[in-house]
């Protein structure tokens, strides 16, 4: 398999759990909201305030077919990727889905702890507000979630080896 899509909730590991499984893959690593940052020298959280989320998305969407040109890559996903136009489709078709999927109480344990104001939609949410946000933001997301061709859970580096596995069977 050319490409890994790595997809799930933002606080999933996506980035983490990809440059890892690059490394050990032998692949490249592309970070989604890495790449639109270089792009327009502009943090997820500023593209978000000056040009909406309809655009964010379209420019996400465009990028996402930009990196999906590259074979033997792990590219991490925005959490909202799947959710848009036929990104799902488009990923499943191009390369292997994999769903890191952590319950909403993990995520919100993870973001907590992690600089979650630093993403647009988390801006401003602790505590039971993040718990709540995260458990209705995971419900409306987890059909798109669920047609990647597997889904994966665990700490980062028994994720990593399930991967791994999934790779070398194919």
């Amino acid at each position: 398999m050319n490409r890994i899509f790595l997809i799930g909730y933002m606080g999933s590991g996506k980035s983490t759990v990809g440059q890892l499984l690059a490394t050990q893959l032998g692949y490249g690593f592309i970070d989604m909201d890495a790449h639109i940052e270089g792009k327009l020298f502009k943090t997820v959280s500023q593209i978000f305030a000056e040009l909406g989320e309809e655009q964010f998305r379209l420019l996400e969407a465009q990028c996402l077919h930009e990196v999906a040109e590259f074979d033997r890559v792990v590219i991490s996903t925005g959490g909202g990727t799947p959710c848009f136009f036929d990104n799902m489709e488009f990923m499943n078709k191009q390369g292997l889905t994999v769903y890191l999927k952590l319950s909403s109480a993990e995520l919100a344990e993870r973001l907590e702890l992690s600089h979650a104001y630093k993403r647009p939609l988390l801006a401003g949410r602790k505590g039971e507000e993040l718990k709540q946000f995260i458990a209705e933001g995971l419900t409306r997301r987890e059909p798109f979630y669920s047609r990647a061709a597997y889904a994966v859970s665990g700490e980062i580096e028994s994720t990593v080896a399930q991967i791994c596995g999934l790779v070398e069977s194919k």
